[in-house]
């Protein structure tokens, strides 16, 4: 039979699991916000042990709690840094309260921890309080949302890697279909000939831009808040402490953070956050449309366009035998959509604050680090099940380019716009390719059409055969 201990608040007295490093109010946060199943990530703990770690290291060095608190607070700190004690988080991440029950859960398992340490018992808090030296000079409101920025320095370290290798994926692509012509296509209707390898590079492109954004945005989420206290005014802290924990906590976390320039507006204000959820988005919406095209461009396998192959991962029917769907580009999508919609979440989240405090941080929080994740592991998932093993069927690609009447567009300057009209008309009508109606009018030789037609010729800037009207020109 499980026992417990009693533990007091202002509020009252409950029973606390007996062996519980968390407390009194770590448990009414759990009874309180049972909301999403999700207790705090590993990373959100990790960052906020390096907070609290901070913020001891500063406050010893302020004068403000003795040295052998500091050493057990420290000790504390490091094993929760190092992964022990996860099971003592027990508070939902979407909460109530700014956070509070966030930075008191680990402010009653480091204090129960270090009194421990010490030789205290679990719950008396004679040895270290979890309010008088944890969370000495401190707030849940420059707390937690420095802690946010903690995590997402650390999460978004893996995000950015995995982007580098998916653009380098994406342009040894790019370099391995340079010589594949396949058909361009505008309003999804014929248009002129592109290589395959460009559009692939057409795809590195962009995902480059957002690697440089996503930098951008976690320059500004270097600026954090310690030292705040309640409002931004720093009320309760040691002036020593208030000018060191942030320069403390670049050294602890082995990540570069400055003071808010304004503590006030620093406490108040989220669009930092915004900007990289923006940023996310953007993201999101460029590998969704490189799957759309992946999903088009492999519709088939017989009776689709089906220029590029994908590596078969599993059936993709419980009725249909032998059909393969593109599911790492289709979970891509998805992964995409709950961006855009997380995207939605942390904007309203930001824009509902009020007055000196925004209450929203752990909503905003939850779909923050989801998109962050989620994205990460999805680009890992598309590099390794999907553009990894993409091949080009060159035959259906130069199928296509043959029965298109789109070629006409590099006859034009050749033989005239309305000629060249003439003869797609044509061609759509009868079905005799472009190419061969333009022998049979003798309007090109055979010679002058290899030349304009040339794949390399089609798919550059300037005109196909240039060469040829400036002999005719003579």
């Amino acid at each position: 039979m499980e026992k417990f201990r009693l533990e007091s608040d202002s509020i009252g007295t409950i029973q606390v699991p007996e062996k519980a490093y968390y407390g009194v109010q770590s448990l009414r946060g759990q009874n309180n916000f049972n909301i999403t199943g999700y207790r705090l990530g590993d990373n959100f703990i990790k960052a906020l042990a390096y907070v609290k770690k901070a913020a001891t290291i500063a406050n010893f060095d302020a004068g403000v709690i003795s040295q052998d608190v500091s050493d057990a607070m420290i000790l504390a700190s490091n094993e929760i840094i190092e992964g022990q004690f996860k099971d003592q988080f027990i508070t939902d991440v979407i909460q109530g309260g700014a956070g509070t029950s966030m930075n008191m859960n680990m402010n009653e398992v480091i204090a129960n921890r270090a009194g421990e340490i010490l030789g205290g018992e679990l719950g008396k808090y004679d040895k270290v309080d979890p309010n008088d030296h944890v969370n000495y000079g401190q707030s849940t409101n420059d707390v937690i949302p420095t802690t946010g920025k903690v995590t997402i320095q650390i999460m978004t370290t893996e995000l950015i890697s995995t982007l580098e290798r998916l653009y380098s994926t994406l342009m040894k692509k790019s370099e391995e279909f340079d010589h594949v012509i396949k058909m361009g296509r505008t309003h999804l209707q014929d248009a002129v000939p592109i290589r395959l390898g460009q559009e692939f590079k057409a795809y590195a492109q962009p995902i480059q831009r957002d690697i440089k954004r996503i930098k951008t945005a976690l320059d500004d989420l270097r600026y954090v808040n310690m030292g705040a206290t309640a409002v931004g005014t720093g009320l309760n802290a040691d002036i020593e402490y208030v000018h060191n924990v942030v320069r403390i906590l670049s050294e602890v976390t082995g990540i570069e953070f400055h003071q808010s320039y304004d503590l006030v507006d620093g406490t108040r204000n989220l669009d930092s956050f915004v900007w990289l959820s923006s940023a996310l988005k953007v993201c999101a919406v460029n590998l969704s449309k490189m799957a759309n095209d992946i999903r088009l461009m492999a519709s088939g396998p017989k009776a689709g366009i089906a220029e590029i192959n994908l590596p078969q991962q599993q059936p993709g029917s419980s009725i249909m035998p032998g059909k393969v769907n593109p599911v790492i580009a289709e979970v891509m999508n998805q992964i995409c959509f709950q961006v855009f919609g997380n995207d939605l979440t942390i904007t309203k989240a930001a824009e509902a604050g009020q007055l000196e405090l925004n209450v929203f941080e752990p909503v905003l929080f939850f779909n923050l680090f989801q998109s962050i994740e989620i994205l990460k592991n999805g680009v890992d998932t598309l590099i390794d099940n999907c553009i990894s093993g993409i091949t080009a069927n060159e035959e259906n690609c130069k199928h296509w380019v043959d029965r298109s009447v789109g070629i006409i567009t590099a006859l034009n300057p050749h033989i005239g716009y309305k000629n060249a009209a003439a003869i797609a008309k044509e061609s759509i009508k009868t079905g005799i390719p472009v190419a061969q109606l333009v022998l049979q009018k003798e309007l090109l030789t055979k010679e002058e059409l290899d030349i304009i037609l040339d794949p390399f010729e089609m798919t550059k800037p300037g005109i196909p055969g240039k060469r040829i009207l400036k002999n005719k020109q003579k």
